[in-house]
């Protein structure tokens, strides 16, 4: 016979489990370093994605993620920091669980594969190498502001855009 706090248990983790199958993770990709208005654009977007209920995947560490996640964490929203050393530490501060996987850029493709969709910010040849590894998997890729005349990169003009094209995926 089952005790009642087993049940509960089983129970509880079930439904957790089936939430976090249904929840969206939303890849936010871009440069370490940025100017102020691209971490403003990246800040908004991560507010927002935590105001639609979906879980915010990224590098962790600063510029366009740590913006991402900032505007995620004060929406009270989740933040996943797939991170390229081997200290969780190194991860930035708004990062909820930091996943260390010490494999450089290698961890672009982690990143890639992870999120159901991502939204590139800015960036540069890390920011283009998880672009192409995305598109190798088949998966939706917005474009703030970032690298033009990549086949596949659908343009958003404003994070409101972003957003509107999160939702219908």
């Amino acid at each position: 016979m089952m005790s009642k706090y087993k049940e509960n248990m089983e129970f509880e983790m079930k439904d957790m489990h089936e939430r976090s199958k249904s929840r969206k993770m939303v890849g936010v990709i871009g440069g370490a370093r940025a100017d102020r208005q691209i971490m403003d654009i990246a800040e908004e977007l991560g507010k927002k994605i935590a105001e639609e209920g979906y879980t915010l995947v990224c590098g962790g560490l600063g510029g366009v993620m740590l913006a991402a996640c900032r505007g995620a964490g004060k929406a009270g929203g989740l933040t996943v920091g797939i991170l390229p050393g081997n200290r969780k530490s190194s991860a930035n501060r708004y990062v909820s669980i930091p996943i260390v996987t010490s494999m450089s850029h290698a961890r672009n493709a982690i990143i890639a594969r992870t999120a159901d969709i991502l939204v590139a910010i800015d960036g540069r040849y890390g920011t283009l190498s998880e672009i192409a590894h995305a598109k190798a998997l088949g998966k939706r890729v917005i474009g703030l502001y970032t690298w033009e005349e990549v086949p596949g990169i659908e343009d958003a003009e404003s994070v409101r855009e972003a957003i509107n094209l999160i939702r219908e995926s």
